[in-house]
């Protein structure tokens, strides 16, 4: 009987495929650990899932062995096993998103030139691929040869007959890793060597304050702070080595990112609101049982939740547990991790995308390994390797950032949060002021337990701090009566001026990045739009530039109409930008500070904007949907809003629920201390539901409200959704696919009770980075099993395969339906 493993390939076919495991592998090939593979013409980085002993006929032999221990716990192969059967995804992109990015390894196919030229064929196309390739003494990979000729796709018969002839020859090369371990030289004094009586028989300083540096560090010390701390050269290194007094070393060095290198301030002692308590002692008891409970802690702003997740995770590393904390945006996880690391020194790690692939690879590393009990980060840290799991915290869990939405798996990490606690038997935290109405549903159905903090809590013994008062201005009225012409009305001026004056600091929320949304011509009403997606081009006037949002293309702002030649161009509606500027005009000495994408873009920046606006070094802090959520800053006691609308008309059923979340967070972030707080929301539809209930801080009102609606419709959480988004380059033939899936995929609903098929439509933005998008959707009500909607996706996939260069992306649960 031979030795097999069970492997999934990290790529984006089905299966799991048998290999046989030489000797030498046998240890390393364990499961759950990374393993290279022979794979058709290539090799690929693959999981081993099972090992077990039986007929080895056939079965090709592992190419090597990735790691020296798992990378995956059985918890986290079971996870991503769950993963992949409910959310439509193979198996191999489950574990991929499980892993740490740019750690696969894989062969790629590579051709070079052998012949000289003077024995090259006459044929045009042979000649190009050759001179092609007699410019990269390398080679090309085939996929850079296809572009050399023009072409998409790879010509293999072409190369094949080259190959045959012997002009060129095709050889596979096995690409290293991307993120890999950094390695620098360390130092240490040599064993049996005391700095006494090395120092005796030095005669130069350096080298004696060198030694003396070492054998206080009493282990091993990266050479470049060594030199740096002694004054010390590589050559006074070299000195001391060749007396035996110091060894240099090879030693792996951790990356840290934003944050953890930090002096942490020791945390403020807290006497907990009986509210908080209550909800504490709730999650003590299941975590001191390990009841594997699903909490909703339901909380207003400034209700002290993250107090209650610190104290609970203070219960769980009592224990000897782990935890897991994930926040929605990338913004929030500088304040985050300063909240926790005070409270647990040392144990915190940070994952998240804006991590190099070295950092995410060093930090992934020490949380498998033990170093880091906790984790913070936003969706993709649901994948952290910690053992023994026994908190999982989702703040904010309402929140849409916490769905993937491409590539595949398009998990909702709330989602599998709460299925992630279950299987480790740990309890599972979901904090809102504004939860989602599917979190609501569940608590209702008894499947969460619902916890309520409905009172702002008192801080630093003074009496809690009231909600803020919220004002509606309508926008449509400003205009009418007042004339507007910028995006603040004068009563949001007002305020601004009266803060100002008080030296108390402003919040306004603009939800478009940019200039202007959109130029047009009032002479032809000739609009800019993306020759490669179906919008139109936002201004940028910081380089004066045209932008694309969703493919980032840029152009320079034409100065007049490039259809009529006219100098009619004008500027429709505010980004902020154009809010930032109007600021700078009609307050000139305050201090703004803008934050959305453009200036968020460099590594650490959200934390630097954050870390001065929170110094008192701005009077207003202008921004996106990223400072809506979980800023806590004493001296803010405005909160703007300059356009309620944005989003709440678009066509999805969840638009009205996300603007009524977004308008009651952002409302949270005004007077949350000793000073009174007050948000002012413009508008241009003030009888709007979301608007309504926003105002009077109503937040079970709302609920109320649209889950009747969710109800007389079908839709989540009362009922089930699948979307297709079918995608390709040419408008007929991906319409035609779409049309074709469609049918095939109504042909399998017509044998489930009550389920509906709706489309194929365009999407609403219909064309994106050259790729046509049509939508369907597949509706079910809530007691059709997940199970029979996902066969019925499958019979349709296999029923009407997509062509080359198209695809149909399968979003179980989606959240936007645009």
């Amino acid at each position: 009987m031979a030795r097999l493993a069970h492997v999934v390939p990290l790529a984006p076919v089905g299966g799991v495929y048998t290999y046989a495991v030489p000797d030498e592998l046998d240890e390393e090939a364990t499961v759950g650990a990374r393993v290279l593979v022979p794979f058709g013409r290539r090799q690929l980085t693959g999981v081993v899932v099972r090992r077990d002993e039986g007929d080895a006929d056939g079965a090709k032999p592992l190419a090597g062995a990735l790691d020296g221990r798992p990378a995956l716990t059985p918890e986290l192969l079971a996870l991503t096993e769950w993963v992949a059967g409910y959310y439509l995804c193979t198996w191999g992109e489950a574990l991929k998103s499980a892993l740490p990015s740019g750690a696969e390894v894989e062969s790629r196919r590579v051709a070079r030139v052998r012949a000289p030229a003077a024995a090259w064929p006459d044929e045009v196309r042979s000649r190009t691929v050759l001179a092609a390739l007699a410019d990269a003494p390398d080679g090309l990979p085939l996929d850079a040869v296809a572009r050399a000729l023009g072409r998409a796709t790879v010509p293999h018969a072409l190369l094949q007959r080259l190959a045959d002839a012997g002009a060129l020859e095709i050889v596979d090369e096995v690409q290293a890793a991307r993120a890999r371990a950094r390695i620098e030289k360390h130092l240490r004094l040599a064993p049996g060597v005391t700095p006494e009586a090395a120092v005796a028989d030095l005669r130069g300083a350096r080298q004696r304050d060198l030694v003396w540096y070492l054998a206080e560090a009493d282990g091993l010390v990266r050479q470049a702070e060594a030199l740096a701390t002694a004054q010390a050269s590589s050559s006074t290194v070299a000195g001391l080595v060749a007396r035996g007094l110091v060894e240099v070393v090879d030693a792996e060095v951790e990356r840290r990112t934003d944050g953890l290198d930090d002096a942490h301030v020791p945390p403020p002692d807290v006497a907990l609101h009986p509210m908080q308590a209550r909800a504490l002692d709730a999650l003590t008891d299941a975590i001191a049982t390990r009841q594997p409970r699903t909490f909703l802690l339901e909380g207003v702003t400034g209700s002290g939740k993250t107090e209650v997740y610190l104290r609970a995770l203070r219960a769980v590393r009592e224990r000897g547990q782990t935890g897991l904390v994930l926040v929605p945006e990338i913004a929030l996880t500088p304040q985050t991790v300063r909240r926790f690391t005070a409270h647990f020194p040392g144990e915190v790690a940070v994952l998240h995308s804006r991590m190099s692939p070295g950092e995410r690879l060093d930090a992934w590393t020490r949380i498998r390994d033990g170093v880091y009990p906790i984790v913070v980060g936003p969706r993709s840290a649901v994948w952290a390797p910690v053992a023994d799991l026994g908190l999982v915290v989702v703040d904010e869990e309402h929140e849409a950032s916490y769905k993937q939405f491409d590539p595949a798996p398009r998990y909702h990490a709330r989602d599998v949060a709460v299925l992630r606690a279950h299987q480790a038997g740990a309890v599972c935290v979901l904090g809102s002021a504004t939860p989602s109405l599917e979190s609501v549903a569940n608590a209702r159905a008894g499947k969460y337990v619902h916890l309520l903090m409905p009172d702002r809590v008192p801080v630093r013994g003074r009496e809690a701090a009231p909600l803020p008062t919220v004002r509606i201005v309508d926008l449509t009225r400003e205009r009418e009566i007042r004339r507007l012409k910028g995006a603040l009305s004068l009563p949001l001026r007002e305020a601004i001026q009266a803060r100002l004056d008080r030296d108390e600091q402003t919040i306004l929320l603009q939800n478009r990045r940019g200039y202007a949304p959109v130029l047009t011509c009032e002479s032809c009403g000739f609009t800019p739009m993306c020759r490669d997606c179906a919008v139109s081009l936002t201004v940028h006037k910081t380089n004066r530039t045209l932008r694309c949002h969703y493919c980032g293309l840029a152009e320079r702002i034409p100065p007049q109409c490039p259809s009529c030649g006219e100098h009619a161009l004008k500027l429709l509606g505010a980004g902020t930008q154009r809010v930032e500027e109007e600021l700078a005009s009609v307050f000139p000495a305050a201090r703004v500070l803008r934050m959305d994408l453009d200036t968020t873009s460099r590594k650490g920046a959200h934390r630097q904007l954050l870390d001065r606006f929170g110094r008192g070094e701005a009077d207003l802090l202008l921004g996106t949907q990223m400072v809506a959520k979980g800023l806590d800053f004493p001296r803010v006691t405005l909160v703007g809003v300059v356009e309620a609308d944005t989003g709440m008309l678009l066509p999805d059923f969840r638009a009205a629920e996300r603007t009524f979340s977004l308008l009651a967070q952002v409302a949270g972030r005004a007077g949350r201390h000793d000073l009174e707080g007050e948000v002012i929301l413009q508008t241009r539809n003030p009888d709007h539901p979301a608007v309504r209930f926003a105002l009077a801080h109503d937040v079970a009102g709302f609920q109320a409200h649209e889950l009747a609606e969710r109800r007389a419709l079908g839709y989540p959480p009362f009922g089930r959704l699948i979307g297709a988004e079918v995608k390709g380059p040419d408008e007929r033939t991906t319409r035609e696919l779409a049309q074709r899936w469609t049918t095939a995929l109504e042909r399998e609903a017509m044998k489930i009770a009550g389920v509906q098929v709706l489309g194929p439509v365009p999407a609403f933005v219909g064309r994106v980075q050259r790729q046509w998008r049509f939508h369907t959707l597949l509706k079910a009500p809530r007691t059709v099993p997940h199970a029979a909607l996902a066969e019925a996706v499958r019979r349709a996939n296999a029923a009407a395969p997509a062509p080359s260069r198209h695809r149909v992306n399968v979003d179980v649960d989606p959240v936007g339906l645009y």
